[in-house]
């Protein structure tokens, strides 16, 4: 549907002469309505959603122009890996740092503004070197170390082992007990690494960069409920963060063969100590500048999605210079424009650029 169409106008008790883009109109009259394709960031059940503002890659046939490498049709499968992701732009400089850090095996920390494309460098990285599926481990006030590493479920051992003594049957195996966590499930061995996003690091407690200090040294870790175990007992299956999957722990240590891809994502909320950055390589993500916006609503949305975007961006670029905007914001924006909606209206505007920062 064009923006004119969209903007026409209409009674709202006459369903015929509402636009288009209407689905809720506030009339009370009930109404069988046809949900329109949601933004490609905001798909589910699928493969790998894209997150919005966030740049991308080249693509498999730009790839293989540049790296000898055999072109991956965009929207296709690689032969061993998820759904491609959305697109992700990076500066070849950014991409050296990335490689060092790779080189290195040392975690990766990313900085930058909102909508920089922090988050979405992990599943680029693993898309890229088709590492598989992006353990997660989303921080906060409450997240410590050791709910990151495993989890032991003693309460659902202790009612388990009753009822099947009551029943006369084996006692079950504690590794059905034991669910590795994010990290943990990252430094299971394996031939090849994981990829690990530790997102939002500075919203944890101020302690929490200490207590990894350890673990990415070590890349190992102990159980203790595991290893109080008697000799028999010394080879255990655990569950893992991915469903299905489980890990041989071998006398309550659990030891990595290839540190992890680790991806720390910080706003800048809390400075961390020099330990922990000493052994970090540290990426600032730059704001995107207009021509950059340009290329991020391209890889997005396509390149019909530019027709009549400049006053949106212009918009965009005011109110981001007087307060902090992020950059899906002006994705959102141009996807109602796109879809026919009249997104200068009267407050519309307003609430899809509204300010990050301050109270609401």
């Amino acid at each position: 549907m064009s923006a004119e169409a969209g903007r026409e106008g209409g009674s709202p008790m006459n369903p015929r002469e509402e636009p288009g883009w209407r689905l809720f109109r506030g009339d009370g009259v009930p109404r069988h309505v046809e949900m329109p394709p949601a933004p490609p960031w905001r798909r589910f059940g699928a493969g790998e959603r894209s997150a919005p503002g966030e740049e991308r890659s080249a693509t498999g046939e730009e790839r293989a122009a540049t790296d000898g490498e055999r072109a991956v049709p965009d929207g296709e499968r690689a032969p061993s890996g998820p759904a491609r992701p959305a697109p992700y732009l990076i500066e070849p400089e950014h991409a050296d740092v990335v490689n060092a850090a790779l080189h290195l095996r040392r975690p990766l920390l990313v900085t930058g503004s909102p909508g920089t494309g922090k988050s979405s460098l992990a599943r680029a990285i693993a898309h890229e070197m088709d590492l598989g599926e992006v353990l997660r481990w989303p921080v906060n006030s409450r997240s410590t170390v050791q709910d990151a590493l495993y989890r032991y479920d003693a309460i659902g051992r202790l009612r388990e082992t009753t009822l099947t003594r009551d029943r006369g049957e084996a006692e079950p195996d504690i590794g059905s007990f034991v669910r590795l966590g994010p990290l943990g499930t990252a430094l299971v061995p394996g031939e090849r690494p994981r990829v690990l996003l530790v997102d939002e690091l500075d919203k944890g407690d101020v302690d929490l960069p200490n207590d990894l200090l350890t673990v990415f040294e070590e890349g190992e870790f102990e159980i203790p409920e595991l290893a109080r175990l008697p000799e028999e007992q010394s080879v255990v299956e655990v569950l893992t963060e991915r469903a299905g999957e489980r890990a041989t722990v071998r006398r309550g240590r659990l030891v990595c063969e290839e540190f992890p891809v680790v991806v720390i994502t910080s706003n800048g909320e809390r400075d961390f100590p020099p330990a922990f950055l000493r052994r970090c390589v540290r990426l600032e993500l730059p704001t995107p500048d207009e021509s950059r916006l340009r290329a991020i609503v391209t890889a997005h949305l396509g390149d019909d999605a530019l027709e009549d975007v400049d006053q949106l961006l212009d918009a965009f670029l005011r109110r981001r210079a007087a307060r902090e905007l992020a950059t899906d914001q002006l994705l959102n924006a141009v996807f109602l424009r796109a879809g026919g909606m009249d997104v200068t209206a009267d407050g519309l505007l307003e609430a899809v650029l509204h300010r990050l920062g301050g109270a609401v």
